[in-house]
């Protein structure tokens, strides 16, 4: 297992603990997380530390990819390990925040519906001996999408001071942005989907 792959598993590892963190019962074992005021906001110390956990992974998604690309230790294992770890990270995370009432349940509904058509284009894809690269405009998605993360952990600190919803601007940004991806990749991969010689039968 190289470096880059070790990274991958560390973030799904991290991934965990911060879906635990967010989810689990802590007062049923006396527990209580402070809460204390920032700017006037008062927020829940759980959600930042959550955050800061979030942080850390998503750095080891940037740090895996880049060293894999460096040192040609690209693999099977370590794309399908990394697609594996960003799903589990980044879509539960809006799962439960939707859940608990920061973000609205549109936003996870269309990320994990947009992630789920677009892995079936990229399986279909693979079955044919096509590699479907990363898009731009997918990009921006996860970029916006981390980013507007981030600031829902933190409260949408500083911004929340001056009443301006960053967080929710991003996070409806990359919705429609995923959207956006979703329907250039199968304008990319129609002929894939549905090959030239089937339609005309």
């Amino acid at each position: 297992m190289n470096l880059p792959t070790r990274l991958t598993v560390l973030r799904i590892f991290l991934s965990f603990f911060v879906i635990g963190i967010l989810i689990f019962p802590f007062y049923t074992i006396g527990i209580t997380w402070s809460k204390v005021s920032i700017l006037g906001i008062i927020v829940n110390v759980k959600y930042i530390v959550a955050g800061l956990f979030f942080i850390i992974a998503s750095i080891t998604d940037f740090i895996d990819g880049y060293l894999a690309r460096k040192n040609n230790q690209v693999t099977n294992t370590g794309k399908m390990l990394d697609a594996i770890a960003d799903k589990i990270l980044v879509n539960s995370v809006l799962i439960i925040l939707s859940s608990q009432g920061f973000i609205s349940v549109i936003i996870p509904v269309v990320i994990v519906l947009r992630d789920i058509f677009v892995d079936a284009i990229k399986m279909e894809a693979a079955g044919n001996g096509k590699v479907v690269a990363a898009i731009k405009s997918g990009k921006i998605k996860t970029a916006a999408l981390m980013v507007g993360i981030v600031l829902t952990f933190f409260y949408n600190l500083p911004f929340e001071a001056f009443n301006v919803r960053v967080s929710d601007f991003l996070l409806y940004f990359a919705t429609i942005m995923s959207i956006i991806s979703a329907i250039e990749y199968f304008a990319l991969n129609k002929n894939i989907i549905f090959p030239r010689e089937e339609i005309i039968k």
